[in-house]
């Protein structure tokens, strides 16, 4: 198993577990807090997978590099 499989796996268990408790507490409901438990922490695991891999490319996707864009940089390097 890589370490991304891996790390994605663990911090699966700990949502589902948080996710269970806080909406049990919400809801008093054992039925109700599973579904929730279980439908919001694997969409989470699943995008945070992926965001994970996507902070590791040396390229990083358009999207990272509109969020990490620091105005002026371009520029400034352009006329250096």
């Amino acid at each position: 198993m890589t370490r991304d499989y891996a790390k994605t796996l663990t911090f699966l268990a700990l949502h589902l577990i948080v996710g269970f408790t806080v909406a049990y507490l919400f809801t008093g409901s054992i039925a109700l807090a599973g579904g929730i438990a279980l439908v919001e922490p694997l969409v989470n695991a699943v995008v945070f997978f992926f965001h994970e891999r996507a902070w590791e490319q040396k390229n990083r996707p358009a999207l990272l590099g509109v969020l990490l864009h620091r105005h002026g940089a371009e520029e400034r390097s352009r006329v250096g």
